[in-house]
């Protein structure tokens, strides 16, 4: 993993990235050259194609990003990976045809975006089938050793057997007290001996250290000696979110949190984020404007009730504001007056509020949210004040959540379903912690982009 703008990525699918677009720029090259050379025409008889190949390389992997195609799991996926380049270069070559539709001045010879279209497709295919050749050798697999054998090795047992496609290689746990080991097979810490000589002859690339009580447990001496020859050492906190995108509350230390880099928020880039969410927001609003007053006259058509959902949330810094909605149910849902979680299929969700959930048009006038101040497109999800009275008592650290701008998108929401439960609160916190801790305008971006493939496949709305 390579850490980049506060952010996590794996090196083998940012190799992979750079080189896809090596074979892009090489198959619009190799179509539009064969295309001259059956003609008998040089390359002076077209015009400047700088544009165009710019275009069709960056139209094409920014629709590949947001399809998911640099997903880990998609990535170690031949079947996932074929269907969606499918869609992903149908979706581009539609996009690309109208670009050079409107624009002739860049656009390519028929001929040529035809063939670079297919060209690339193919080629696409066999270099993914290559990288899932190579990723499953074991020369690309990281060997950890894991000082721990009780409860946060476990956790990190879980982690490896939910997903196979992390690079993991052979993982080895060391008991080190007298824990009670929840992880097999186990190695007794008297068996290693010297623990730098046992690393090295095994080829351990990484050390992490998964224990709950560390005092007269944690070998300094021995981890600075690993250290120094050459071998990574990783605290458990800081594997767990690596790893998963998500702070670990099981192992959560503040002091981690509170000594990070990553968690201070510098003036100049929450100016800048703010200055995004405006002129964002005015576009939108402009953009918008026919699909938010058909939602509306729809609404109004079909259920009895206000137009738009009024309802009280918990903001910055625990300020209580007033978030708008499209009204989704109908006008008696909480006729009890106890506020309750939205249910999968709620029979309280009207036909038209069904289809808007799944679209997220329901969502749209947020956008005088933030022109407002009270939100940010970006953030943790904003909760009513009850349930943030019930979840404060019941999760550890959840007002942290109230230290930004809430977001009408977030880590959370494009990371995980839609929550519905206080363990669904838990797991959703813990990605709203890392996206405090690593807030950037460049993960701001990313989550933007994830949002986009969320709405074309909502299966996570209710």
């Amino acid at each position: 993993m390579i850490r980049l703008f506060g952010h996590y990525f794996s090196r083998a699918i940012l190799g992979l990235a750079v080189a896809e677009t090596g074979i892009l720029l090489a198959s619009i090259y190799g179509a539009q050259s064969l295309r001259l050379s059956l003609a008998d025409l040089s390359e002076a008889s077209l015009d400047d194609s700088t544009g165009a190949y710019i275009i069709f390389v960056g139209t094409i992997q920014i629709v590949m990003l947001i399809l998911g195609l640099y997903q880990r799991d998609t990535c170690r996926d031949l079947r996932k990976t074929v269907v969606t380049a499918s869609a992903a270069f149908a979706l581009s070559a539609l996009i690309l045809a109208l670009i050079f539709f409107l624009y002739p001045p860049i656009a390519l010879w028929r001929s040529i975006f035809v063939s670079a279209v297919l060209l690339a497709f193919a080629a696409i295919l066999v270099a993914r089938l290559l990288f899932l050749r190579l990723i499953a050798l074991d020369v690309f697999k990281r060997r950890l050793l894991v000082l721990g054998a009780a409860h946060l090795a476990g956790r990190i047992a879980e982690v490896q057997k939910a997903s196979r496609s992390r690079g993991f290689g052979q993982i080895s746990y060391v008991r080190m007290n007298r824990e009670e080991p929840e992880v097999s097979p186990v190695i007794e810490r008297g068996e290693i001996g010297v623990l730098r000589d046992f690393a090295l002859a095994h080829e351990i690339d990484e050390i992490v250290t998964a224990l709950a009580e560390r005092r007269g447990s944690l070998p300094v001496r021995d981890l600075l000696d690993c250290r120094l020859a050459g071998i990574r050492i990783t605290e458990y906190g800081a594997f767990m979110e690596r790893e998963t995108g998500k702070i670990d509350l099981e192992g959560f230390v503040p002091s981690w949190l509170i000594y990070s880099e990553g968690s201070t928020r510098a003036q100049a880039r929450l100016l800048l984020k703010r200055g995004v969410d405006l002129l964002a927001s005015a576009a939108l609003v402009t953009v918008t404007a026919p699909v938010v007053l058909l939602t509306a006259l729809l609404i109004r058509l079909t259920s009895p009730g206000p137009v738009l959902f009024r309802q009280e949330r918990v903001g910055q810094h625990g300020r209580v504001f007033m978030l708008y909605k499209f009204r989704s149910m109908r006008i008696d849902a909480e006729a009890g007056g106890v506020p309750r979680w939205a249910d999968k299929n709620d029979p309280r969700v009207t036909t038209v509020g069904r289809v808007i959930r799944k679209l997220r048009i329901d969502e749209l006038p947020q956008i005088f949210n933030v022109l407002k101040g009270d939100m940010s497109f970006v953030g943790p999800r904003p909760e009513r004040p009850f349930f943030v009275d019930e979840l404060s008592r019941q999760l550890p650290y959840f007002s942290e959540r109230h230290t930004v701008r809430p977001g009408i998108t977030g880590w959370a929401q494009v990371n995980y379903p839609y929550g519905a439960s206080v363990e669904d609160a838990k797991q959703k916190v813990q990605y709203d912690l890392y996206y405090i801790k690593n807030f950037s305008v460049f993960l701001d971006i990313l989550i933007l982009i994830k949002t986009f493939r969320v709405i074309l496949f909502p299966s996570g709305a209710r």
